[in-house]
């Protein structure tokens, strides 16, 4: 499906797009709140500051997508994947994440208040600066994320989890990469 098509049959009204396929779109800033876009390929799409609140994007591939200060409040995201996606100042409150997989994502002053982030692998990810107060955490691999500053309040981690869950500084553990070779993975 065209991006162009897309935007005229959400104008009238339709929400389903289960499936479709739009890898490298530019859609930044359209508003696709409510829409059920699970199943899609999104990868490498342009998705800057779009209203995504409220959308379905269950097992949607949105690897290497930018989604900077993007709109995800109450998105259901399980299962989706967002390798290597940034979503640096991006507002997920609400969101549900669970199963996710968020390795090497930038979530960079994000907000996930309340966000569900239940069996998420977030190995690798950044999650500097950004809110997590009362996220939901249970299951989720936490090694060699980057949380320097993040508000943790109300996740019941606590400095002995960190500890375990995170390898030395700089260093993630090794995973499969986008390529499907393993490799170690160093913040540079």
């Amino acid at each position: 499906m065209k991006t162009q098509e897309l935007l005229k049959r959400y104008a009238a009204r339709e929400l389903n797009f289960r499936g479709i396929s739009l890898a490298n779109a530019s859609l930044d800033g359209v508003n696709l709140s409510r829409a059920d876009l699970s199943q899609t390929d999104l990868s490498h799409a342009e998705l800057t500051r779009a209203d995504l609140s409220g959308a379905c994007l269950s097992q949607a591939n949105l690897t290497n997508a930018d989604l900077t200060g993007t709109d995800l409040t109450g998105a259901n995201l399980t299962e989706i994947n967002l390798i290597g996606a940034d979503l640096i100042g991006a507002n997920l409150i609400g969101a549900d994440l669970s199963s996710a997989d968020l390795r090497c994502t930038n979530f960079h002053q994000a907000n996930l208040s309340g966000a569900n982030l239940t069996d998420a692998e977030l190995s690798g990810a950044d999650l500097s600066g950004a809110c997590l107060k009362n996220a939901r955490l249970s299951g989720a691999d936490l090694t060699g994320v980057d949380l320097t500053g993040a508000d943790l309040s109300g996740t019941g981690l606590t400095s002995a989890e960190l500890k375990e869950e995170t390898v030395p500084t700089g260093i993630s553990r090794h995973w499969v990469s986008w390529n499907g070779s393993c490799s170690a993975q160093m913040k540079g």
